[in-house]
């Protein structure tokens, strides 16, 4: 190390000394609604597990859609013939209604359920036998002389072996649930490392700051002491003999020497810290930030994402202050130097150098800290947003996620604009904002407490063409594809610091009309879905192609966000099939724009994104409850609708959206077995939301009567896919009982749905396609019965 020479001519006296610049930081069991349709449990997440999709699944049912390694367990656990697992098969809703667990410890109610048990055993036993299944008729008939051998002295041992079986079973699932939030909790902890390494490195770095700020004490003290004996050596020189003076020179120019050395040293530890903040923010904008804007791009597409603010604020908040500090100490570090400074003076050299890049860190952080907390959004389409209709009110909010000392009593203004830096395309619509397009920033706006400027009274208005201005068949892209954005804009004064700060939303779709909403929405999805850059207005003038593992995704968030169950993998697969017929893998394919929301259907006149906005619009209205419930398996195309009930008792029905309706609709179909031996699956006319709005859909199944031979009524409509009782499916929905009446002086009425069998459906002894059955006309649809006792 080259020592600082000492001179009196060298050393600047401004009371000593003269260099600038140091800085220092301081600072069931409930199973995944894919079960009914056979997806594998392992192909769903873990919160799927969780919740009530699907209150209608049986503990069975569910066990029956797991991994080989489970389906092993439950294969060892029958093994024993105590109990059949065909018995177990065929009776699983019954079997799980009863409490066999209070049963082993209560003889009279162990007698009943081993009675009840023998009546299902031979209820199962008729149904065999109405469908010509002779095996099936002798197994449970051999199962039946079994329970009667092994518990008809015992019905209490029933109890236990059932008991003891459920228990199992409900072991068997509790270990995929557990499998599968292991993986969740993988992801998770991965995040939460994530989250403790910033608050780790934003400790150290409070830490760091605070240790050269104590240097920086030390250091001055240093300086202060070496002034007053310099002052005073300079008082005494004339009066001291030559070898006292050069005495004294040498006393100095070793304090001169530790002291430049010092202020090397700090000079250096401010090095390093600003070389961790740097990375510090690199996390936070580029990585923590990033992640957040990117998790609000999905939200805003039905995603259920947190899109929190409040941890990003304070790593925000916490990495600000410090380098508020880091400024200031650096600031201190030139008021040192100005007092003291000397030839190659390193806080003459080197300090405006760190105080520039803590400045130009500092400014990074503040404007990346300037956000849309909340996109624009019309009250009436709140799962909808960034489809704005003009003349339309709409709300938008930004928020600054830096809190500083006294921020929030400096004025900040908030400028709305629109359109910025639009481009020049041909035909690119202007707007105007009105209403309050200026606010000021303040936490009252905030649940939180954050800096907010929350916009709610917004409207667009369409500029008027002028000359060169929009022409009427000039656009380049059609309205709903037109992409524009709303930016914001404030100024920062603090602590002189002086910056402009802007943020703008993701694009948005602008319509005039609500008939153009669905269309608008489709381009919010498709956008948001593919493209992570927030500026890039022509995306539409070349959209990309959409992979269906990303594209299946997002279809499922549309329900699973208006409703409170997703789309499992086979509902999907029927969507795939739609959308590319038959692949053995749907994860290779993808689909373009125009065929995702433009092009009509085969054989229909409207899109696929129509018809599938259609079917939602129908469940939010109508449907909502036994959607939720699992009751609908929706989609599901006729051949596996075939598949699934051809082997069913007579009478098994399921429900699914009508592929021909383009606002929505749904019909049921069951099951027939002949005498033959075949059998037939007839299916009614779709019910759409002129149907519905009369009648709800649980009154339709509880009523439905086709007329047979000789005008005779029949109720053709028995169990609920896979075996569930219609009336323990839908009795929930029924908008009537019989106590409803108990007071009442007149003939009860009810409305009941009735289809004609068109003789050609009559049973015959050739084998039938699929055949269907027309409803009457809705004027006809309800007929008023008389009930056959007066109250």
């Amino acid at each position: 190390m080259s020592h600082a020479q000492l001179a009196p001519d060298a050393i600047s006296s401004k009371s000593a000394v003269s260099p600038r610049t140091v800085v220092l930081p301081l600072f069931p069991r409930v199973f995944p609604p894919s079960a009914r349709l056979g997806t594998p449990a392992s192909s769903q997440s873990v919160h799927a597990v969780r919740g009530n999709d699907h209150f209608s699944m049986s503990q069975w049912e569910a066990l029956k859609q797991l991994d080989t390694k489970y389906l092993e367990q439950l294969d060892d656990l029958y093994q024993n013939e105590t109990f059949p697992m065909d018995v177990r098969e065929y009776l699983s809703h019954w079997i799980e209604a009863q409490d066999w667990e209070k049963a082993v410890t209560n003889y009279s109610l162990a007698t009943i359920h081993y009675q009840n048990l023998l009546d299902q055993i031979n209820n199962q036993y008729s149904r065999f036998m109405q469908e010509k299944k002779f095996v099936c008729q002798h197994n449970f008939k051999k199962y039946k002389q079994s329970v009667q051998e092994c518990y008809g002295e015992d019905p209490v041992l029933l109890a236990k072996v059932v008991a003891a079986r459920l228990k199992q079973e409900k072991t068997i699932l509790n270990a995929v649930v557990e499998d599968q939030q292991t993986v969740l909790d993988a992801t998770q902890h991965v995040d939460c490392e994530r989250h403790q390494d910033i608050d780790q490195k934003i400790t150290a770095l409070r830490n760091n700051v605070q240790t050269r700020k104590q240097e920086l004490k030390f250091l001055e003290e240093q300086q202060d002491e070496f002034d007053f004996k310099y002052k005073t050596f300079k008082c005494q020189e004339s009066h001291s003999s030559p070898e006292q003076v050069q005495e004294e020179m040498k006393v100095l120019q070793d304090m001169l020497n530790i002291l430049d050395s010092d202020r090397k040293n700090v000079i250096h530890k401010f090095q390093e810290l600003l070389v961790e903040v740097e990375k510090l923010l690199d996390t936070l904008v580029k990585e923590q930030l990033a992640d957040w804007k990117r998790c609000q791009q999905k939200a805003c597409i039905g995603a259920p994402m947190d899109v929190c603010l409040d941890q990003l604020e304070n790593w925000f908040t916490a990495s600000a202050l410090c380098l508020f500090e880091v400024k200031r100490l650096l600031k201190k570090l030139e008021e040192l130097g100005i007092k003291l400074t000397y030839d190659k003076d390193p806080f003459i050299t080197q300090r405006p150098a760190l105080e520039k890049q803590a400045v130009t860190l500092l400014t990074c952080l503040i404007k990346s800290a300037f956000v849309v907390e909340n996109q624009p959004c019309m009250p009436v389409q709140s799962k909808m947003p960034l489809v704005l209709r003009t003349s339309s009110q709409f709300s938008v909010k930004s928020r600054l996620l830096v809190k500083l000392p006294d921020l929030a009593n400096h004025i900040m203004k908030v400028k709305v604009y629109i359109d910025k830096n639009s481009p020049n395309g041909k035909g690119y619509r202007k707007f105007n904002v009105l209403g309050t397009t200026t606010k000021a920033m303040n936490m009252v706006d905030s649940k939180f407490g954050g800096l907010c400027a929350d916009f709610r009274h917004l409207q667009l208005k369409e500029q008027k063409p002028g000359i060169g201005g929009k022409g009427s068949n000039e656009a380049s892209l059609i309205v709903t594809e037109e992409l524009h954005l709303i930016s914001f804009e404030t100024e920062l004064v603090y602590q002189e610091l002086n910056l402009v700060l802007e943020t703008c939303t993701l694009p948005v779709v602008i319509i005039s009309n609500v008939s153009q909403l669905l269309s608008g929405w489709a381009s919010v999805v498709w956008y948001n879905m593919l493209s992570n850059d927030p500026k890039n207005l022509t995306f539409f003038s070349s959209p990309p192609m959409a992979p269906w593992s990303q594209l299946s995704e997002v279809l499922s968030w549309q329900f699973s966000s208006n409703t409170k169950r997703h789309l499992d993998a086979e509902q999907l697969n029927m969507l795939a099939e739609k959308l590319f017929g038959f692949q053995p893998n749907y994860a290779e394919c993808s689909i373009t724009w125009a065929r995702f929301s433009k092009e009509n259907l085969p054989n229909q006149n409207f899109s696929f994104w129509l018809w599938l906005q259609g079917v939602l619009e129908l469940i939010k209205r109508y449907l909502e409850d036994i959607w939720n419930d699992g009751n609908i398996i929706g989609f599901l195309s006729k051949k596996r609708e075939r598949s699934l009930l051809k082997r069913k008792p007579t009478g098994t029905f399921l429900l699914r959206f009508s592929e021909s309706c383009k606002d929505g609709g749904i019909t049921f179909s069951w099951v027939e077995h002949l005498s033959n031996g075949d059998f037939k699956i007839r299916s009614v006319e779709p019910y759409t939301k002129a149907h519905l709005a009369n009648i709800p859909l649980a009154e339709i199944l509880r009523f439905y009567k086709v007329m047979a031979d000789e005008n005779v009524p029949e109720r053709p409509l028995l169990y609920l896919y896979p075996d569930i009782p219609k009336d323990e499916a839908f009795g929930k929905y029924y908008l009537d009982s019989e106590a409803d009446f108990q007071n009442n002086k007149y003939l009860k009425t009810h409305l009941i749905v009735v289809s004609e069998r068109r003789s050609s459906d009559l049973p015959s002894d050739e084998i039938m396609d699929d055949c269907q059955l027309g409803n009457i006309q809705l004027s006809d649809l309800m007929e008023f019965l008389e009930s056959d006792s007066m109250i």
